[in-house]
């Protein structure tokens, strides 16, 4: 185990100066997305811990299941879930309890003084109403550190479920990979059938350390009514790689993400793949920044979104960078399916100081080629299967490790959004 450095302030008047720009923020709305009245949300009742993951209810194993959480835990390293405000499980398997540490962020910074000097250092804790809450009302989250020089054979998982109606989640997980560690996580958000409205802030601040890997697949499911506002950065240092999947297939009333990514060490890498479909009156707004700053960096990010019926899509990229070796590419593309339907491609690309540095981007909207639906249909299928095959086709990205319980859900639901029946 590394050993890692003491906060350079003391805890008390580091914890002072951001509960103080949390309040100045805490009315401050975001630049991107619609807004959101932070006070019509309920508080919901504590839950009572679970001893296994296979004794929570039926309905909320299959949602998680849907999301990438195996209830079983059979080819996981480590579990983690929250019912919403409660952590009702943390296991690490006996063959990795030497390898990383899973817990809730209020005991990790009980236990850990050094861990302020890594608290709201890869997000600002007044960019915007939605971290402003976290900081002023965290209801939860949880903290995951690998251990340096440890590759972790099987998946760590990590479950945000909401059970109740019309609360706000506002978690803030951190995360530490150490020197030459690699670790795959698979986080699922989604809720209970029942839930209908509500609001999910998750806060996830990634640190990783010289040599360092972490592959971040994300699923979230959520509900029509249901707002979402995630707040990532991530950190990476020389030689280290940070590799992103992000899938979105289900309903949600308005989603709304901007990450930034600082690729500040020599030969640092990060790696996108984003799969979002805006179904019924969705209103999806997703961005990235990625600051490539260290001799040799490279990012890539690629984005494939669908969008049906009333919904609207943002695709947003901004690659910044500030080293003529670096090289980064964009690849948004956009599928539209009806009518009403509106998707907005944005990329941007900044060389400041750095001539000699390689950015490029591909963006493309539109409908689908009506040639192809007709070559298909020579093929003897019907018009609507055409349709569906060809989106089908187009949303597939290679998404390598996705467990492939995942993995087939994907392909059911992307089938059946493709033939109109979600």
């Amino acid at each position: 185990m590394s050993t890692l450095p003491l906060p350079a302030t003391p805890v008390n008047a580091e914890h002072s100066l951001l509960h103080e720009r949390a309040l100045a923020a805490r009315d401050r709305p975001a630049p991107y997305g619609p807004d959101v009245d932070l006070t019509q949300f309920n508080k919901p009742e504590a839950r009572a811990p679970v001893e296994s993951l296979r004794s929570l209810h039926t309905q909320i194993r299959e949602a998680a299941l849907l999301a990438g959480i195996v209830t079983e835990e059979a080819d996981r390293a480590a579990s983690y879930f929250q019912i919403d405000y409660s952590a009702i499980y943390q296991r690490i398997r006996q063959a990795y309890q030497d390898q990383i540490e899973l817990m809730t962020t209020q005991e990790a910074l009980q236990r850990y003084e050094w861990l302020r000097d890594y608290w709201w250092k890869a997000v600002e804790v007044d960019a915007d109403k939605y971290t402003a809450a976290v900081e002023l009302e965290q209801t939860g989250g949880f903290f995951l550190r690998v251990f340096a020089g440890q590759q972790v054979a099987r998946p760590i998982q990590a479950c945000l479920f909401v059970q109740e109606n019309n609360i706000s989640q506002n978690v803030h997980n951190l995360i530490i990979v150490e020197e030459g560690a690699e670790a795959q996580l698979i986080t699922g958000c989604t809720l209970h059938p029942g839930v209908r409205e509500g609001l999910h802030i998750g806060v996830t601040e990634v640190f990783l350390k010289s040599g360092a890997t972490l592959t971040n697949r994300m699923v979230h499911n959520w509900a029509e009514g249901f707002h979402v506002r995630p707040r990532t950065g991530v950190i990476a240092e020389t030689g280290a790689t940070f590799v992103s999947d992000y899938i979105l297939l289900r309903p949600v009333r308005s989603m709304q993400a901007f990450p930034k990514v600082v690729l500040q060490g020599e030969k640092a890498r990060a790696q996108f793949h984003n799969v979002v479909v805006g179904l019924h009156d969705s209103l999806i707004d997703m961005g990235l920044r990625v600051e490539l700053l260290g001799r040799g960096s490279q990012a890539e990010s690629i984005s494939r979104a669908v969008a049906r019926d009333n919904s609207i899509i943002y695709l947003r990229g901004t690659f910044m960078s500030r080293d003529n070796d670096s090289r980064g590419h964009l690849d948004c593309r956009g599928m539209l399916l009806s009518d009403a339907a509106r998707i907005y491609a944005i990329p941007e690309l900044q060389a400041i100081g750095a001539p000699k540095s390689e950015l490029s981007h591909e963006a493309a909207v539109g409908p689908i080629a009506e040639e192809a639906i007709e070559y298909l249909m020579t093929r003897g299928i019907t018009r609507d299967m055409a349709i569906a095959t060809l989106t089908l086709g187009f949303l597939k990205i290679e998404l390598p490790g996705l467990p492939s319980v995942v993995t087939q859900h994907l392909e059911r639901v992307m089938a059946a959004t493709a033939e109109g029946r979600l």
